[in-house]
């Protein structure tokens, strides 16, 4: 019998790895239970949809990295987004941020927010210059 272990999160001491925070995923999920009045169809793909962010959440962490932002999923590192190619980011609607956009010199990403707000603008603040931030 083979011993099994928990796969390894990334190394903190090569950066920040942010918490997951449920919010945004069980507000899908509930705002799908809301619709099921309306459309039985839309509430249950939203509540799909909610569940899939939900577990997403719980699967992937965002580490920054001294170079780069790094997205990974248990000990794989799935993308790396260096900060010197970044333009722009923001993080919409303010008291409650959900979206997270930034764009690099070839490519635009839009991510909802699964992990602490407050600690990605504070990374973000940190490593990507307030200059490169887009203005409202």
């Amino acid at each position: 019998m083979t011993d099994s272990q928990p796969t390894p999160l990334p190394d903190p001491a090569q950066g920040v790895i942010l918490s997951p925070r449920p919010w945004v995923p069980l507000g899908v999920v509930a705002l799908g239970l809301a619709c099921l009045a309306l459309n039985r169809w839309g509430a249950l793909a939203l509540s799909l949809f909610g569940l899939f962010l939900l577990l997403q959440s719980q699967l992937l962490r965002l580490q920054f990295s001294a170079e780069a932002l790094l997205v990974w999923r248990g000990a794989s590192l799935l993308r790396s987004f260096p900060y010197r190619e970044w333009l722009g980011w923001r993080l919409f609607w303010g008291p409650l941020p959900v979206l997270f956009y930034f764009r690099e010199q070839r490519s635009i990403h839009l991510l909802p927010v699964l992990f602490d707000a407050t600690s990605l603008r504070a990374q973000l603040d940190h490593h990507v210059s307030a200059q490169t931030a887009v203005q409202p």
